[in-house]
C-alpha cells in the first residue's frame, strides 16, 4: 500500500456506483454494550443475517475485534463469510471504511476519509473514535490497495451517493454541520468531493431523515438506482416534519439537470406505514456511559426503506414487520427487475442508529496491487 499525494480525479480514478459489479462486501462486528443492547448479541445475530444474505451473491469480509474472533467464527460458520481480526470502536463500515475508486483499467484504490464519529467534540456520538478512524487504512493494507487520505476533511460513506457517471448526492444538513468541516463552505466541500470522487456535479439536498443522529445522511433519503436516476423517500403525513423535509428535497431534484443537460429521472419510495420507536425494555438493556450518547426509550427511530444495500444480483432491504413492507419491496423490484429483493427484519440494527446500508461497504470489481 502506498500513501498517495495526489487525488483520484488527477489520477483518473472514480468512485463506481453501488449498482456496478462488486468483488465483495465489508462489514464490522457489533459489540459495544453502550450502543447495542444485551452486550450486542441480538445485533450480532441481525448483522450476520445480513451477511449471510449477501454471501449468497458475493464474498463478505467482517472485521471483528481479535478477542471476539474465535467466538464469532464458532457462532456464525457461514459459507462465503470471512472474519478478519481488526480492532474497532463500533460497527458502521459504511461510514469509517474505505471508499473504493477504480480507473479504466480496473485498478482499485481507496479513499480514507477523516472519521470523527459524526461530529467530533461538537455533536459526535461516542469517544474515542481513533480506532474507527484507522479502520480504512488497516483494510487497505490487508488488500494492498493504494490510499488517498484527504487531510483535514471529515466525511462518512453514508453521506454520499454516486451514479458512477459524474453525479453525487449529499445533504446540506450533514455536510454543512459544524461538527465536520467548519473551515470549509459549501463551495469548498463541493471541490473536495469533485476531487476525491471524481464527479462533475454535486447535488445538494437540504435534508436527510428527521431525528437522524448523523445529521441527515443521504442514504436514508435518496440514492441512485441507475445513472441519472434518483430514488427519493417521500412522507405522506403533511403534519409530520418529514413531509416538508422530503418535499423540499424533491423540489431540488426536479429542478436539477444531469451531466448530460437533461432532467434527472425521479422515482419515489414510501416510508414505513407507522412511525417506529424504541421500547423501554430495549433501552434499559443498553449500558449508559459518559462517552457515548444515551439510548432513551420512546425515541423515534430513523426507519427508512431507502437504507438498502445493492449487491451482485440482489437488494438487501430493511423490513419493519409493517403492512408497508411488501409495497416497498415491490417498488424496488420494479426498479431492479434483474435482482432478487431480500427483505430482512432489521430492528436490532435500527436501534443502533442505522440500517443495512450503514453496516455494509462495497468493494468494486477491480484488481489490487498484488494482482497486477
Amino acid at each position: 500500500m502506498k500513501n498517495l499525494k495526489t487525488d483520484p480525479r488527477h489520477d483518473g480514478f472514480r468512485m463506481p456506483a453501488e449498482f456496478e459489479p462488486h468483488r465483495g462486501t465489508l462489514m464490522t462486528y457489533p459489540y459495544r454494550s453502550d450502543v447495542w443492547r444485551l452486550d450486542g448479541v441480538p445485533a450480532q445475530d441481525n448483522y450476520m443475517e445480513v451477511a449471510a444474505a449477501i454471501a449468497k451473491h458475493e464474498p463478505v469480509f467482517v472485521a471483528v475485534p481479535p478477542d471476539l474472533l474465535a467466538e464469532a467464527e464458532a457462532r456464525y460458520p457461514i459459507p462465503n463469510v470471512t472474519f478478519i481480526p481488526l480492532e474497532s470502536d463500533d460497527a458502521w463500515m459504511r461510514d469509517n471504511g474505505p471508499t473504493f475508486v477504480i480507473n479504466k483499467d480496473g485498478h482499485l484504490r481507496g479513499v480514507d476519509w477523516v472519521f470523527n464519529a459524526w461530529g467530533g467534540d461538537y455533536d459526535g456520538l461516542y469517544k474515542p473514535w481513533d480506532t474507527d478512524d484507522a479502520m480504512a487504512e488497516a483494510i487497505l493494507k490487508i488488500w494492498n490497495v493504494d490510499r488517498y487520505r484527504p487531510q483535514n476533511f471529515v466525511l462518512e460513506g453514508g453521506s454520499i451517493h454516486v451514479d458512477g457517471q459524474g453525479l453525487a448526492l449529499v445533504t446540506e444538513s450533514c455536510l454543512l454541520s459544524p461538527g465536520r468541516n467548519p473551515h470549509l463552505d459549501k463551495r469548498g466541500i463541493t471541490t473536495m468531493l469533485k476531487r476525491y470522487l471524481n464527479v462533475k456535479k454535486v447535488i445538494w439536498l437540504p435534508y436527510g431523515v428527521y431525528n437522524d443522529n448523523t445529521n441527515g445522511h443521504i442514504d436514508n433519503i435518496a440514492c441512485f438506482v441507475a445513472p441519472g436516476h434518483v430514488l427519493i423517500a417521500i412522507f405522506d403525513d403533511k403534519n409530520d416534519p418529514q413531509y416538508a423535509m422530503s418535499q423540499k428535497s424533491l423540489k431540488v431534484l426536479e429542478k436539477t439537470l444531469g451531466v448530460d443537460g437533461k432532467p434527472l429521472k425521479i422515482s419515489k419510495m414510501i416510508f414505513p406505514s407507522e412511525l417506529v420507536y424504541s421500547s423501554r425494555d430495549e433501552s434499559k438493556t443498553v449500558d449508559e456511559v459518559d462517552t457515548s450518547v444515551p439510548r432513551p426509550a420512546n425515541k423515534r427511530l430513523v426507519a427508512s426503506y431507502l437504507n438498502f444495500y445493492i449487491c451482485n444480483g440482489a437488494i438487501i432491504m430493511p423490513a419493519f414487520n409493517l403492512p408497508s413492507d411488501p409495497k416497498a419491496a415491490q417498488i424496488l423490484q420494479e426498479l431492479f427487475p434483474d435482482r432478487d429483493i431480500i427483505p430482512i427484519y432489521s430492528r436490532e440494527i435500527l436501534l443502533g442508529g442505522g440500517n443495512i446500508h450503514c453496516i455494509t461497504q462495497q468493494i468494486p470489481l477491480g484488481t489490487t496491487n498484488d494482482e497486477r
